[in-house]
Order: structure tokens, then sequence, then C-alpha cells
């Protein structure tokens, strides 16, 4: 699936005009300021369900306004970019609204609302490359946990009602713990219920992370990146998978009372990335951990490629972030992928800089002025 129409409603300065973008590639261009990113801030609520910028629902409401609107207009993606007939007809709508007085959201896919937001994001996979994305590497485990399960949800249609299971077995554990006095009959319940269900998450990341790998393995020995030799990359499941996590939790039972909350399972899972055996954001300089990050976010695209699923690729400000080397990498390596592809810079963006004279894809070119966007 592609974006191919937005339109929003009290969203920033965004204006609630219709737009209309390529299932292929998409270049806005303006000062700071203008509303690139709220663009963008406004396609990934659409997939995303929420801001990639600020936490609140109340930062993104135009200034006195109390309530937002986000449209999309879906189409089947790069098989049909070449039909303007087809290119019209919308496969898919997609919608979410947002009353922040009454902290409400509604969720509507195809005139339909919908309770769960994993109903409506499943349609449009968004992956976003930004300055905050780089803590894929540097930051805490849970942007990793983030980060694999993102792919995981549109890899296994299951992944999403297991991972929701999980997390109100573990909020229950977690009471049980805190409480002082414990029912140890109830949480050994509690505990086998954790454990089932763990494992189905477990099993779930461990597949999709075995494609992931595969393909990330395939890229750097495709694009010749001499500084990854000697780089591993590894699931961490949140506990020692030689034992149960059954086991685990009996045996370290004193442990997490102690502590009053659920110290392994798949709450705890990481994506370890280490080089000769060190962390890498100990080892690798700034720029080699954007690399990386661009790598693995590839990587992605390509095991949901294999799935048929397009990715739609927000890159925020991208001559900021990255040379000229790679943005054309990505650029290009994004185009053979066949992605969606929204790309935000402050200058005019350089089409035959991207991919070479005569070899850019079909794309459309917008200037951003004061949440306006100018097709040129």
């Amino acid at each position: 699936m592609a974006l191919v129409k937005l339109q929003t409603q009290n969203f920033r300065n965004l204006s609630p005009e219709a737009v209309r973008f390529s299932p292929s590639f998409n270049l806005l261009f303006g000062a700071n300021g203008s509303g690139k990113t709220s663009v963008l801030e406004a396609i990934g609520y659409l997939g995303l369900g929420r801001s990639f910028r600020v936490n609140r629902h109340q930062a993104v409401a135009r200034h006195g306004e109390q309530k937002f609107t986000v449209f999309g207009g879906l189409d089947q993606g790069r098989l049909n970019a070449d039909s303007d007939q087809a290119s019209e007809e919308l496969a898919h709508r997609v919608g979410l609204s947002r009353d922040i007085s009454q902290k409400e959201t509604a969720l509507r896919v195809d005139g339909e609302s919908v309770r769960s937001l994993s109903a409506m994001a499943r349609h449009l996979p968004v992956s976003v490359i930004d300055p905050g994305v780089f803590d894929v590497v540097a930051g805490a485990p849970g942007k990793r946990r983030q980060f694999i399960d993102w792919a995981v949800f549109h890899v296994e249609p299951s992944f999403a009602s297991a991972w929701q299971q999980c997390q109100r077995v573990t909020s229950q554990r977690n009471k049980m713990l805190r409480n002082g006095r414990l029912d140890d009959g109830l949480l050994k319940v509690w505990d086998a219920q954790y454990a089932a269900v763990s494992e189905r998450l477990t099993s779930a990341r461990h597949e999709t992370f075995t494609q992931f790998r595969t393909a990330f393995d395939h890229l750097i020995r495709e694009l010749e990146v001499s500084w990854t030799e000697g780089l591993k990359v590894d699931l961490y499941a949140g506990w020692d998978v030689s034992q149960s996590l059954a086991d685990v939790l009996a045996g370290h039972r004193e442990q997490e009372l102690k502590m009053g909350h659920t110290l392994y399972g798949p709450n705890r899972a990481d994506v370890r990335i280490k080089f000769q055996g060190r962390p890498v954001s100990e080892t690798f300089s700034r720029g080699q951990q954007k690399t990386l990050v661009i790598l693995m976010k590839i990587a992605q695209g390509m095991v949901l490629a294999e799935k048929g699923k397009q990715v739609t690729f927000l890159l925020d400000d991208i001559n900021a972030e990255l040379d000229d080397e790679h943005q054309a990498m990505l650029a290009q390596r994004l185009q053979a992928l066949g992605c969606q592809v929204f790309i935000t810079s402050i200058q005019r963006p350089s089409v035959d800089h991207l991919w070479g004279r005569g070899m850019a894809p079909e794309y459309r070119m917008f200037h951003v002025e004061h949440g306006n966007l100018i097709e040129e």
C-alpha cells in the first residue's frame, strides 16, 4: 500500500486542503518552520498512531483547538505508479481523530469505526529516519524492542494480539509482586499464563529477526561495508533460553519480589549490537552509528518487501543528517526495494544527485510554505 492522498484538520500549521502524493518518491523542501516535518508527522499518525516527534497528542493540535483529524487514502502501491487511472482509485481509506479535552481517539478504516490501532496501522507500514532514530543503536533496550517489534507486527498477523495479552498479564503479575501479602498459588497461575504467551511472542520475534539478520548480512556484503567486519547482531529473548521461562521465574522469585516488578521475559528483550564483543555505542563513531541504523532500516524494508508489503519511509531533514554519498545510497536502495518515500530538506533536492542524471524514478516535488504544499 502507498499513501496517495492526505488531508488534515487542525493539525499543527498544515492547510486543510487535500494533497495527492506519488506512490513512489515525494520530495518536500522549504524553510524551517514551514511545515515539512508536520506533513511527515501526520503521515506517521496513520501508520504509527502517534507522533514520532512528541509524546503528547495536544502538542500537534493547532493552537487553540481541542480536536485534530488526519485522513489518508491508500492505493495498491508502486505496481500502479505508472497508471494515472489506477492512482485515482483508493484501495483503503484510513483516518484518525483525537479529542484533546475528552482524551478520546476515534479510528476509521474504509468508513467503519475500528477499536484497535493495529487494524489501521497494518495497512500502512511507516518507517521513520530522523535525528531520533539513531537511538536504536545508542539508546535503551526499549528502542531496539520497538525496532524489531515494528517488523514482527507487519510480518506476523497474530503478533499484535499476543503482545497485548502479554502486556495485560505482565501488569497483573507486577501488581502481585508489589503486593505485600503474596498469594504464591495465584502467582504461579499468572506465571504459567505469562510463560505461555511469552513463548508465543518470542517465537514470532525470533522468526522475523532471523529474516532481518539474513537481509542485513546480505546488504552489508553487497555494499562492502568494511568496518562491519566483527559486527554481531543478536536477539536476546529477555531471559536465559537454556532454561524455560517458568523455571527462571521460579528461581528468581525473591529477586522479583524485592524489586516489585517482572525482571525476566519478553519485556526485557533486546537486539544486542556489538563490535568485537563491545557495544557499538562505545566503539563506533557517530557517523558509523548513523550508517548502521540506515542499513538496519533498509534491511527491515527488504524483509517486508519479500512479503509483498511496501514500506512508506519518512526521511526528515536528510541534508542535516546524511552526507551526499549516504543520501544517494539510501535513495537508490529504497527505489530498488519499491518503497514509497517522503524526503524533506531545506534546499530544493537535486534529483540528479540522488539518482544520477536520467535515472530518477517517478516522483513529485513540493515546495512547503506556511503549511501549504505547492507542487512544482
